[in-house]
């Protein structure tokens, strides 16, 4: 499933630097994931870089509102390269 970012961002910017499929941009007053470019990095490493680069624990969540499986989440990678 894709990531979202809560209220609690301190927008320090590390996760948008390191995503490697420019999936996270700063908003208005947090930065956001895009789901549709959200792949959880598979395809490029085996865990979601933007948790591993995150200073604040449980800032970066599943999005409940798009839930994809592993397999969806490659297919998603695939057809974005």
């Amino acid at each position: 499933m894709a990531k979202m970012i809560t209220e609690e961002c301190i927008n320090c910017g590390a996760c948008e630097a390191d995503c490697p499929n420019e999936a996270i941009s700063q908003g208005d007053s947090v930065y956001l994931i895009d789901w549709e470019k959200c792949t959880e990095c598979v395809g490029h490493f085996d865990s979601p870089k933007c948790l591993e680069v995150c200073p604040v624990d449980g800032v970066i969540i599943p999005n409940p509102a798009h839930v994809e499986s592993k397999e969806q989440l490659q297919a998603k990678y695939a057809k974005m390269n």
